[in-house]
This record gives C-alpha cells, sequence and structure tokens, in this order.
C-alpha cells in the first residue's frame, strides 16, 4: 500500500518499521496520518513478529493537529477523539511486541501513541508531556486512562493539570519510558532490543503480552486464572517442547512459531 504521511519497511525476522513523516507539522497526528496508522496495522503481514514506531526530524510526534481541531464542534470533537483512541488501542491489541523508538517531541497525542506501545526507549533529545489543558482541552487519545498506569495517578495528574513537558530522564525516573540512550544510538539500543526479543519462543511471546494487557481490568483472581490459562496453553506448543529440550541438552533452541 502507498501511504503520503508514513515511511513502511519489512525486515528480516519478522519486524516491520513505521516511520511518521510530516516533519513540516513535526509530525502531528490529522485525520489523514490517523487513517494511515489504522490502515497500516490491518495491513501488517501475518508472519510479523515486532513492530517499531518512531518519527521523522526533530519529532517523535508533535501532537495532534490543532488546526484541524481549532473549529470542531462537540460532535467532531467526540468523533475525533474516538478515531484516535481507536487506533492507538488497534496499535495496543497486536498480538506482538510494539516499540515507540522516541526520537524527539513525544507531546499530546505523541505521547499517548507511544504509551500505546508495549515498550518505549528514547533519545536523551525526547521530551514528553500532555500539554492539552493549556490549549483549553483534555488528552482525548486516552491519556487519562493510560498515564496513570504507567506512572501512578498522582504523577499522572501533576503531568496532566499543569501541561508541563518534561525530559528524558524524568521520563525514565518516573518510569514512562524503559531506557534513554544518546540520540546516535537510538537506532542500535531497538535493534538489540529486538534481538532480545526475537531470540524467544513467538507464541510465548504473545500468550505473555496477552497476559500483561489482559490484567488491565482484572481483580487479582481474574488475572492469575487468565495467566494459569496461558501458561497451561504453552504446553500444547511444538516451542515448549523444543525450549525445554534445548535447555537439559545445553544446546541453543530452534523455535519455529509452532
Amino acid at each position: 500500500m502507498d501511504y503520503r504521511f508514513l515511511k513502511v519497511s519489512s525486515g528480516s525476522e519478522g519486524v516491520v518499521r513505521v516511520t511518521i513523516s510530516s516533519p513540516a507539522t513535526l509530525n502531528a497526528l490529522n485525520s489523514a496520518i490517523l487513517a494511515e496508522l489504522d490502515a497500516m496495522v490491518d495491513s501488517l503481514p501475518a508472519t510479523t513478529r515486532a513492530l517499531v514506531i518512531t518519527g521523522e526530524g526533530k519529532s517523535f510526534v508533535a501532537g495532534a493537529d490543532i488546526s484541524e481541531m481549532a473549529h470542531l464542534s462537540e460532535a467532531e470533537g467526540l468523533a475525533f477523539g474516538r478515531r484516535g483512541a481507536a487506533v492507538f488501542k488497534k496499535i495496543e491489541d497486536l498480538p506482538f511486541p510494539v516499540i515507540a523508538a522516541v526520537n524527539g517531541f513525544a507531546l499530546g497525542g505523541g505521547c499517548e501513541l507511544a504509551m500505546a506501545c508495549d515498550i518505549r526507549i528514547a533519545s536523551a533529545k525526547a521530551k514528553f508531556g500532555q500539554p492539552e489543558v493549556g490549549l483549553g482541552i483534555i488528552p482525548g487519545f486516552s491519556g487519562t486512562y493510560r498515564l496513570p498506569k504507567l506512572v501512578g495517578q498522582g504523577m499522572a495528574k501533576e503531568l496532566i493539570y499543569t501541561g508541563k513537558v518534561i525530559a528524558a530522564d524524568e521520563a525514565l525516573r518516573i518510569g514512562l519510558v524503559g531506557s534513554v540512550v544518546e540520540p546516535e544510538e537510538l537506532e542500535s539500543a531497538v535493534d538489540a532490543l529486538l534481538a532480545a526479543i526475537l531470540k524467544n519462543a513467538p507464541i510465548a511471546v504473545r500468550y505473555a503480552k496477552a497476559c500483561i494487557n489482559g490484567n488491565y481490568d482484572l481483580t487479582a483472581d481474574e488475572a492469575i486464572d487468565l495467566e494459569n490459562r496461558y501458561f497451561a496453553k504453552c504446553f500444547t506448543t511444538e516451542d515448549q517442547k523444543e525450549g525445554m529440550a534445548a535447555f537439559l541438552e545445553k544446546r541453543k533452541a530452534t523455535f519455529k512459531n509452532e
């Protein structure tokens, strides 16, 4: 599929890399970019094992497109918010790991997109924030839902109420990102993370994600039961047999995603 605002490439071992490319607007999310992200997710190959999302230029995503939002009615605002939230939920629900390589500004909708990913690796030059209240609105793409789950309610309230922008090292301190590297090391850091993930059994990784994401709104007993059931399902796979045989035989496992 041809995209106007996305650069999509598929590499070895089932890794798909997506770069949001609208540098003139700092990759701000408008309806067209959201539609392309939606279409991209729907067109991912069945063989995909990981997705990497980043931005072109000095911005990951600087926010939603204010020029598009400025004159929305209540009904139009509802539709726009639901559109973005639905795309991000679709990204979150992908069965394989999704990595945000945050190369620069991740503000508003950009921070919300990063939070919809499983893992966030940030350039030391990255900036994060939910500055919507300074525009007379609130986060509209699920920021009030995901941010408290990542950094706790108190810190989320402080960030959202003040609209302040924080540096990458502060994002690391509060748990918003998993690691911070120098800008020139971002790609290699992502590659190293991918290598660590891809050496493992693909089905087991997918089941682990299903448990973690599925735990969001469950009671402790329900979450433990969900894990138990996915744990049991692992024993129906050839990868489990290979992984344990390789361990006992002191050799490297060769997983076949079966």
